[in-house]
């Protein structure tokens, strides 16, 4: 049995054991991609007939932590829209790259098409005060990497890290992709650019093996002038209006 029959028949009995009542569920993430390591934990998204236990939780079954993403066949639509809206769409994807372990009624076959849909789709773009945000953050961060010295390794290695993922928001961005955190954030970079995405990530492991940050400082010039320039003086943000309550 390969790595991925194992996870199916593990996910497909956990469902069974914990959700005999729902409307059906699915594997997704690495194990349904064929890409898990023995310690991959397996994402799975529920349907659930009603909104009462909807949420995120992880649990350990037969040995093996599980992920599940719990969601109410009603509620799902506009879930997705919340998660397309951060543009990454975590659950959307376990849907729409996952493989059906039940569905009697068709719930999960619906569910799965609309999330192809959204996947397709992209996620929405920045609008221009998050675009000016992204290249003023960047800037900055661009300028505290270019000002570090390599003895002080690690200020240059933090920095390096929110330039890579200041830089993969934006690159994705750029090419109405969706980005990724963690072990997501190299796979979506180098889908939506490859030879960029590559330059950013090879810029990166330079800082980190040899304390050396030029391909990154000429990689992340190139990335600001792509998207108009670093953005520095002249940049204003205005603060939002936030209600409390008490403590």
């Amino acid at each position: 049995m390969s790595d991925q029959e194992a996870a199916l028949a593990q996910a497909g009995r956990l469902v069974a054991e914990r959700f005999p009542h729902a409307l059906g569920a699915v594997l997704g993430g690495s194990a349904a991609q064929g890409r898990s390591t023995p310690t991959s934990d397996l994402d799975i998204g529920v349907l659930l007939a009603d909104a009462t236990g909807s949420g995120r939780e992880v649990i350990r079954h037969e040995g093996r932590l599980v992920e599940l993403f719990l969601n109410s066949a009603g509620d799902l639509p506009k879930f997705f829209e919340w998660d397309r809206a951060r543009r990454r769409a975590t659950v959307v994807f376990v849907y729409a790259q996952g493989i059906t372990l039940t569905d009697p009624d068709g719930h999960v076959a619906r569910t799965r098409q609309l999330a192809r849909e959204i996947v397709a789709l992209g996620p929405p773009p920045l609008t221009a005060e998050q675009w000016n945000h992204g290249r003023y953050v960047l800037t900055c961060y661009f300028d505290d990497l270019v000002d570090t010295p390599p003895s002080s390794r690690y200020e240059q290695l933090v920095i390096a890290d929110h330039v890579l993922r200041e830089a993969a928001e934006l690159l994705t961005a750029h090419h109405g992709a969706w980005t990724g955190i963690g072990k997501w954030l190299p796979r979506r970079l180098m889908s939506a650019d490859p030879d960029r995405g590559a330059a950013l990530l090879d810029g990166y492991l330079d800082v980190a093996e040899r304390a050396d940050p030029t391909r990154l400082v000429a990689t992340i010039g190139e990335l600001l002038d792509l998207i108009g320039g670093p953005l520095r003086e002249g940049y204003s943000h205005r603060w939002q209006a936030y209600e409390t309550s008490g403590t």
